[in-house]
């Protein structure tokens, strides 16, 4: 039982402590380089970690050795493992960003910047329920804290609709773990993919009730029509380093989603097989089109970033319906370019906000930006990439998504749908980038260009398009592996709990 498993939640709580206390509290500058080092360090142990998973298999801890079921656990599987390397590959570039002065704008910016990252990694890794449920209470503390960091109107007004819809969400969440508790005795996720098939038939409708809670719940942190309305307003009011980090917040319920509807509700559940397809489906793709909609609608970058998240959920929960081997790579992949090029765009917006005077980021007639080359090439980068054009990730993603149906009614649907969103979200990236640099007027203001830190950040989260196409082959393979892995149940039953011996 390797405690390596346990570094990426217990790193960022202990690196929170130690800013919060003396003599590091008191300066900023030890502030952020311990911070930036932290999630430095973060990074390196999760690619080690991945390393290991890739040549152990599947391993679990137990925490104070309690076996499971009866303990709490944490897995470290490909899926899991990948999605923490995502973590702290985008950590760093929000911490690095935020550093250059917005850490300054409010209070126990790094604490909560770390608690957050705690909260993250252990939602990808426990394999147990309840403490899904403990780990995403502690991102969103942290989350509702560095919503409203420095203050405004606009970050209040939002932080108080986006905590409301959470509190009423972990309700909703407390009610199917009850449900599901009390029909299957147990919410270590193995067990319940062991027992599931073995429902008594009295008891099927309430394991469906509470499935389905559990869909409502992963429907509104991922924000799937119609549970989105919440995410616009809050990623555009959210400081850029926060909004970059939220970028992951939405995959946390798309992971959720596939973590629990594949291994406890998938093909071995019997009557309560694939019970989340027949909503998933119908919701991703229009949650894509509202999406698209979105960003021709925009008025202002960041809201229009704010609506390509929303495009690349509806991606990734159509692929989650389908739920084929395809499709589950697929996810993974493009769960890591979305990411990071939708978290480097939320940067990229603040830089020239910052450089356009009173009009910031909203699109209309400004002065112009005082680097037009470096943030019009960064833009045109990340434009490119979101948009799935070749030859940056985004190309290598949107082939994979409609590879993922082989054919009939659900071919057309999917490829009609995100085909004509990408071509609308081609005439909305292309609209914005000629309002802001060619709709210009007067002179630029020199003070206003980019710090390095934030040159740095934006240009090390862009790197990662550039990365996955470069090692596509190696990439795709890890993701392939992970969706494999991920649907064999019987063997990861067989290494949680040999003494049962089961098969689902």
């Amino acid at each position: 039982m390797s405690h390596l498993i346990l570094l990426p939640i217990l790193l960022p709580m202990l690196t929170a402590l130690l800013i919060m206390l003396p003599p590091v509290h008191h300066s900023p500058d030890r502030r952020r380089w311990l911070s930036m080092a932290s999630t430095l360090l973060l990074l390196v142990m999760s690619v080690w970690l991945l390393s290991q998973t890739l040549t152990d298999g599947v391993t679990f801890y137990a925490l104070g050795n309690w076996q499971p079921p009866f303990g709490i656990i944490l897995l470290a599987d490909t899926v899991s493992v990948l999605m923490v390397c995502l973590t702290s590959f985008l950590a760093l570039g929000a911490i690095c960003y935020g550093s250059a002065g917005e850490d300054e704008r409010g209070s126990f910016f790094h604490p909560l910047f770390q608690f957050q990252l705690m909260g993250i990694n252990g939602a990808f890794l426990t394999g147990d329920l309840f403490n899904l449920f403990v780990f995403f209470e502690v991102l969103l503390i942290a989350s509702y804290a560095l919503l409203i960091h420095g203050g405004g109107k606009n970050k209040t007004k939002a932080a108080v609709h986006y905590v409301v819809l959470n509190l009423a969400g972990s309700a909703v969440f407390l009610f199917a773990l009850a449900i599901l508790y009390g029909t299957l005795g147990t919410l270590n996720i193995a067990d319940m993919a062991q027992k599931i098939s073995a429902v008594p038939a009295e008891d099927i409708m309430l394991v469906k009730a509470g499935g389905l809670l559990l869909l409502i719940v992963f429907a509104l942190k991922a924000a799937i029509l119609p549970l989105q309305f919440w995410l616009p307003a809050t990623y555009a009011s959210a400081s850029p380093p926060v909004a970059a980090l939220f970028a992951v917040m939405t995959k946390i319920g798309v992971y959720a989603l596939l973590r629990v509807y594949t291994t406890i509700f998938g093909e071995h559940a019997g009557p309560l097989a694939g019970m989340a397809s027949a909503w998933l489906w119908p919701l991703g793709l229009a949650t894509i089109v509202l999406g698209a909609i979105g960003v021709l609608a925009s008025l202002d970058f960041r809201k229009l970033v704010a609506n390509l998240v929303l495009v690349s959920v509806g991606s990734l929960v159509c692929l989650v319906a389908i739920g084929n081997t395809a499709a589950n790579s697929a996810v993974l992949f493009y769960t890591l370019h979305s990411t990071l090029v939708t978290a480097a765009l939320f940067l990229v917006a603040d830089m020239i906000a910052l450089q356009r005077g009173k009009a910031a980021d909203r699109l209309v007639s400004a002065r112009r930006v005082a680097q037009p080359v470096l943030l019009g090439s960064v833009f045109m980068v990340a434009a490119v990439s979101v948009a799935g054009l070749p030859p940056l990730s985004g190309f290598v993603g949107k082939l994979m998504i409609l590879q993922a149906v082989d054919s009939g009614p659900a071919q057309i649907g999917l490829w009609s749908v995100i085909l004509v969103s990408s071509l609308l979200v081609l005439i909305g990236l292309s609209r914005a980038g000629s309002t802001l640099f060619w709709r210009v007027s007067g002179q630029p203001a020199n003070e206003d260009k980019a710090k390095p830190l934030q040159v740095f950040a934006v240009c090390w989260l862009l790197s990662a398009s550039v990365a996955l196409v470069a090692f596509a082959g190696p990439i795709t393979a890890l993701t392939q592996q992970g969706a494999v892995q991920l649907a064999d149940i019987p063997a990861t039953l067989s290494i949680i709990l040999p003494a049962a011996g089961a098969t689902p």
